[in-house]
C-alpha cells in the first residue's frame, strides 16, 4: 500500500513537534525545579563547610550568594522533502528504479542558563558575620517549635550573666552547670506549651515579652521556679522582657548575649580534624577535637573528618589544601547542625526568619 507524501510529512513534522514540546514548558519544571533547588543546597554546604575549615586555618572566609538563576530555551524544528521524479517514457511505462523521494527531520535545542552571583562585602558582610543574631529571632524559632536547648546552645553565649561554653581558642571554657540546666529547663516548659512569647511593635523595634503562667503540673511548675531563681527574675505576673546583652538591668528582663554567625562558625571550627602535622607545623590554631572536648566538658557541636581521600559516604565534602575535609552522612548531629546553619545565617542578614529562597525563573521560547 502506497503511502501519501503528504500523510508522511504530516506525520514528520508532529514527531518533531512533540519531541520539542517534551521539553519545555510544564514538562520543564518537573526536572529544572529539583535539579536548581539540588544544586544549589549541595553547592551552599560546600561553602559553608569549606569556610569552618578556613576559620580553622586563619585563612579569609568568602561568601558568594546566589542571586538569581534564568534559564531560557530555545527549540528549532524542521522538515525537509524532496523527490525525484522521472516522467513516462513513450511506451507508456516509468523508470520506477530511478524515482526517489527523501525525507528529513530537523531538531535543535540551546538552553542558556543566566546565574548572578553577589559577594558578601561590605555592610552585608558585616550584617551577615559580624553582628550578633538578634534575641527576637532566637526566641522565634523556639517558639516555632525547635528545640530551646538545642538553639540556645548554639546561639548563646550568655543569659543574664550565666555563661555557655565555648570551644574558640581565646575564649574556651566550660558551661557554668546553670546554664545547661537552665536551658534544658526551658526545653521542658516549652514541651509543656507553658512558654509564652508575644512581640509587639514600639515604633521601630521590636519589643519582645517571655511569659511563664503558673502551670497545672507540678514538674512544670518546678521548671519555671527554677528557671526564675537562677536567673534572678521577679515579675508579679511572670511576664519578662527580652533584651540583648551580658546582665539585665531590671529583675523583669531576660538578658541573651547571642552570637555572631562568625562566632558560630567559630565555635563550629573545634569539630575540624585538622591534620597532626599542620598543627605541628603552625598552619592551624593548636586544637584537636579531643582537647576541645575536654576544654569545653562535652563532645564538639560538629564532626568534620578530614583525610587525603575523597570519602565514598559523605553529607558534605569540600577539598582544601589538597585534602578532603567531610561530614558523614551518617552523623545526625551534624547534619542537623548544618541544617540551621542555613537558618541562622539568614537569621543574621535580614534579623527575621527567611521565608523564602532565592527565585529561580525558567522561561521558555
Amino acid at each position: 500500500m502506497r503511502v501519501p507524501l503528504r500523510f508522511l510529512i504530516v506525520l514528520i513534522g508532529a514527531a518533531v513537534l512533540t519531541s520539542c514540546q517534551s521539553l519545555v514548558g510544564p514538562a520543564s519544571i518537573r526536572h529544572d525545579r529539583i535539579d536548581y533547588a539540588g544544586a544549589m543546597a549541595d553547592s551552599w554546604k560546600q561553602q559553608m563547610l569549606l569556610n569552618i575549615v578556613k576559620y580553622r586555618y586563619f585563612d579569609t572566609p568568602v561568601f558568594l550568594d546566589v542571586s538569581s538563576m534564568i534559564s531560557s530555551y530555545q527549540i528549532e524544528g524542521q522538515v525537509n522533502v524532496g523527490a525525484n521524479l522521472l516522467p513516462k517514457s513513450a511506451s507508456g511505462s516509468t523508470h520506477a528504479g530511478n524515482t526517489t523521494l527523501n525525507l528529513g527531520a530537523a531538531a535543535s535545542y540551546l538552553e542558556h542558563p543566566t546565574i548572578t552571583y553577589a559577594p558578601l562585602t561590605g555592610e552585608k558582610f558585616v550584617n551577615a558575620l559580624l553582628k550578633p543574631l538578634p534575641p527576637q529571632t532566637i526566641l522565634a524559632m523556639i517558639e516555632a517549635g525547635h528545640p530551646a536547648d538545642f538553639i540556645l546552645g548554639i546561639s548563646v553565649d550568655a543569659i543574664n550573666g550565666i555563661q555557655n561554653r565555648s570551644a574558640a581558642p581565646l575564649r574556651m571554657r566550660a558551661a557554668n552547670p546553670a546554664f545547661v540546666q537552665v536551658t534544658e529547663a526551658v526545653h521542658r516548659i516549652q514541651q509543656a506549651g507553658a512558654l509564652g512569647i508575644r512581640t509587639e511593635k514600639h515604633g521601630k523595634e521590636p519589643i519582645t515579652w517571655i511569659s511563664m503562667p503558673r502551670s497545672a503540673s507540678a514538674d512544670v511548675e518546678n521548671d519555671i521556679r527554677f528557671v526564675m531563681t537562677q536567673l534572678r527574675l521577679k515579675s508579679a505576673n511572670r511576664e519578662f522582657r527580652l533584651v540583648y546583652g551580658s546582665e539585665p538591668r531590671k529583675p523583669d528582663e531576660i538578658a541573651l548575649q547571642t552570637r555572631s554567625m562568625q562566632q558560630i562558625l567559630v565555635e563550629l571550627g573545634a569539630g575540624v580534624e585538622v591534620p597532626k602535622e599542620d598543627l605541628a607545623e603552625h598552619r592551624a590554631t593548636p586544637m584537636t577535637v579531643a582537647s576541645a572536648a575536654a576544654a569545653t566538658g562535652g563532645s564538639p557541636l560538629i564532626r568534620i573528618h578530614s583525610s587525603s581521600e575523597q570519602p565514598a559516604d559523605a553529607y558534605t565534602a569540600a577539598f582544601y589544601r589538597d585534602r578532603w575535609f567531610w561530614i558523614d552522612d551518617r552523623d545526625l548531629n551534624s547534619k542537623r547542625i548544618f541544617m540551621f546553619l542555613l537558618i541562622f545565617s539568614s537569621l543574621a542578614e535580614t534579623g527575621i526568619v527567611p521565608q523564602s529562597m532565592p527565585i529561580i525563573t525558567i522561561p521558555a521560547s
